[in-house]
Order: C-alpha cells, then sequence, then structure tokens
C-alpha cells in the first residue's frame, strides 16, 4: 500500500496542506481524473441460486505504483463468502486473492494492466481459505455453497490491504494471523511475518496482536516515505485479554514493523465510538504522519460513518512493553489496555495518536458503498478512495447469498475509484 506517488512530491506536499473548499477534483498535469468516480470492469464468476457472484472484490486495499503517476495497484480479499454456522461459507472454494493492476489512460478511463495471483513460496496459487491451528488460525471453519466442511491453506490469505515498494514487490496484510507477508512482483511469497507463537517465519510481531477479532484483523498497511517501516492497522478492539474482559470498545492498536532490523511498535488509536468502530486502510504522508479510514458497517444514505483522519504517530506512547512474547501485552494497573478505561491509560502516562478530520465522504460526495476501504494519497490534497464491493453479494440471513443492492441507486454494489479533496 505505498500509496505516494513520489516521495519528493509528499515532501512538497506536506508544506502546504490546506483544502480547496470545494468538490472539483483538478487534474493532475499528465493525469485527467475527470472521469472519476468510475467502476472497475468485472466479469461473472459464478451464479448461485440465480444470484450472480462477480469477479470484483478489488478494492480491500488500494496502492499508487512507486513510480509511475497513474498507474494502482487494488486487492481483493479472500473471497466471496457468506455468515454460516460457526465459520463461513467459501461460495467459490478455490478462489485466489488477486491484486489487479491498472492505469488511468489517456482518455480518463480505468484500463487493467494485469491481474498477479498470490502464490505459496513453490509458486502455486494460494486460497482465501482459512490457515489451520497454530498457522494463524481464527477458529472459522469453512463451508462450501452446499455446506460440507472444506480444508484450510497453511497459505491461506485474508488480504486487506497492499503496499507496492520501490523494488517492485508487494506487502500485503490480512486478517487471519494476522500476517505481514511478502511477495514478490509475479505475486510469489517471499516471507510471512506473524505474532509470537504463530508457526510461520523467524520475524515476529507481538504476541498479543494474534488476540485480533476473527474477520478484524489487520485491515491496513503502509510503509514510510523512507522505505523502511511497515505501519499496520487492527481494525477494532482486540478480545485482550478475552472476549469477556476487553471493555474498552473504541480502543485498537497501531503496529510498526521495522524491515531491516525487525523491531516493533505498538500505539493505541481512539476510534470515535458508537456505529464507527473499523479502522480501515491507511497511507503515509511523511514518517510519523499518515491518513486512516474510520468508518462503520451501514451504506452512506443509511446514516453511514465513512471518514478520513490526518492521524501523527510522533508523541505518542509505545505500548509494546519490556516483553513482546507477552500473550497480553503490557499491562496498566495489572489490566490489559483493552480493560483499561481512557482516563486510566492517560492516568498511567499513555497518549494515544492524534488524530484530525480530513474528509467525511458521505458529507462531501455523498458516499453510498458501505465498505470503504481502499486509499491513496495523490498529493496536492487529493485523494483517491475504493470500496470493497463483496463480489455483488451479501448474506440473505440463512448463509446463502444475494444481491447486494445500494440503496440509492438500486444498483448492485460494484469497486469503483473516487478521487474527493482532503483538508
Amino acid at each position: 500500500m505505498k500509496k505516494l506517488l513520489l516521495p519528493v512530491l509528499m515532501l512538497a506536499v506536506l508544506t502546504s496542506c490546506n483544502t480547496d473548499g470545494d468538490n472539483t477534483v483538478i487534474n493532475s498535469p499528465d493525469i485527467n481524473y475527470s472521469k472519476l468516480p468510475q467502476e472497475f470492469p468485472f466479469t461473472k464468476m459464478v451464479t448461485l441460486n440465480g444470484v450472480d457472484v462477480i469477479n470484483g472484490g478489488f478494492g480491500s486495499g488500494a496502492a499508487a505504483h512507486p513510480t509511475r503517476k497513474g498507474e494502482f495497484y487494488v486487492i481483493t480479499d479472500r473471497g466471496p463468502n457468506t455468515d454460516y454456522l460457526n465459520g463461513k461459507k467459501f461460495l467459490t472454494p478455490n478462489f485466489t486473492p488477486t491484486i489487479m493492476h491498472f492505469k488511468i489512460n489517456a482518455d480518463g478511463n480505468i484500463e487493467v494492466i494485469k491481474y498477479i495471483k498470490l502464490k505459496n513460496p513453490s509458486g502455486t496459487p494460494i486460497t482465501g481459505l482459512p490457515n489451520p491451528v497454530g498457522m494463524g488460525s481464527t477458529g472459522e471453519v469453512a463451508y462450501d455453497a452446499s455446506g460440507n466442511i472444506l480444508g484450510t491453506d497453511k497459505y491461506g490469505l485474508d488480504s486487506e490491504s497492499i503496499v507496492a515498494a520501490a523494488d517492485g514487490t508487494f506487502w500485503v496484510s490480512d486478517e487471519y494471523g494476522p500476517h505481514i507477508v511478502h511477495y514478490s512482483a509475479d505475486g510469489m511469497e517471499l516471507e510471512r511475518i506473524s505474532p509470537v507463537g504463530v508457526n510461520t517465519g523467524p520475524r515476529k510481531l507481538p504476541a498479543v496482536l494474534a488476540k485480533r477479532r476473527a474477520n478484524r484483523g489487520m485491515e491496513g498497511l503502509a510503509l514510510t516515505p523512507d522505505g523502511r517501516t511497515l505501519v499496520g492497522t487492527i481494525q477494532s478492539m482486540m478480545y485482550v485479554p478475552s472476549k469477556a474482559l476487553a471493555t474498552n470498545t473504541t480502543l485498537t492498536r497501531i503496529v510498526t514493523f521495522d524491515t531491516v532490523t525487525g523491531q516493533t511498535k505498538q500505539f493505541l488509536y481512539r476510534q470515535d465510538g458508537g456505529a464507527s468502530d473499523s479502522v480501515c486502510d491507511i497511507t503515509a504522508l511523511s514518517n510519523t504522519e499518515f491518513l486512516v479510514i474510520e468508518r462503520d458497517g451501514n451504506f452512506g444514505s443509511q446514516g453511514g460513518i465513512k471518514k478520513v483522519y490526518r492521524i501523527n504517530l510522533a508523541n505518542a506512547t509505545d505500548v509494546t512493553g519490556s516483553d513482546m512474547n507477552a500473550v497480553d501485552g503490557m499491562k496498566v494497573n495489572g489490566k490489559a489496555l483493552e480493560q483499561c478505561s481512557w482516563d486510566e491509560l492517560t492516568n498511567a502516562g499513555i497518549k494515544t495518536v492524534s488524530k484530525t478530520l480530513a474528509v467525511d465522504l458521505v458529507a462531501k460526495l455523498g458516499y453510498e458503498h458501505d465498505k470503504f476501504e481502499g486509499i491513496v494519497y495523490l498529493g496536492n490534497n487529493k485523494l483517491a478512495v475504493f470500496n470493497d464491493d463483496d463480489f455483488g453479494v451479501v448474506d440473505d440471513g440463512n448463509g446463502n447469498p444475494k444481491a447486494k443492492i445500494l440503496p440509492k441507486t438500486g444498483k448492485v454494489d460494484k469497486g469503483t475509484m473516487y478521487v474527493v479533496d482532503i483538508q
């Protein structure tokens, strides 16, 4: 998710971050964004019970090409699924999480360059099926569309965010382990970084991160402009020390990973609360300043919250503690951080990351999509935004798919790219 087009451009932008006060999208000298918003191209993957599952999902995470302006990468998650019993029905069990490389062409239209399927270290395409126990399992059981139990995939990934590195490789975060996985330019796994206790590679994240909730793992990932530090966002409050005892529902964590030394840090992020309970994508503005998505699960016309905040880690407290192997992480007054009130944490001298509103998409654009999940900073206070369309389907309440319809338009939700002004 290296959403910086050029580090030099970013340094210039940071000296003058003021909104232009209107909704006009100003084209860059080279790239014509005037035809946005625009949907991605789609084909039909399968029809189940008369419902079309589209070959979509591109928008769970997004990144700019590190050197070529107007080129982008978007990534899918684990594939189309519905809730079922103690897990998920995987409607297309052989689906491979995929990166789409596209550009805004000379006519201002989206043009797909290629698709990159994610592969295991041997070059075999992976699936989005859950990891086995000890390899990043969330406890979810996978079923096929008929309700038959499926297996697991030790290299499976519920991919949620993407970084495009300067060397042509990709870093991808997920919601299983949660893992941060390094992939080659053609999508082959090079390294898998997971919490202590998860039996993947030697480099590790703090053990406490394994207590992420199912389907609420590492939703966002960015790379600092110096190309050194990965910064990941955990979507929602983790169950630390347990589901029953974690009470601070507005507390979630940001983790950093130094790709050179392997050193990690953690910081606390305070969500707005209420329905706004998901911190999603993150993109870097400097080595300490970032933009992050905060949202709920509603459609825009039904009271949905879709906001982007400008945050800064510079003065926040590192809450990793003295032992990254501690399964409940750092404690305050003998309690896990998720058990503490904000007053308790403040009295203990812990400072959260600072945050100020950059844009409210519902107020600014009348944004309708429920799953606003990808952002790319374009410079000059312009932000590209993307949505996860869930492959055009949602759960009908009985574990079967039905068409995912946008209430405002009556049309099936599809991945769409917008550009918006931010403060």
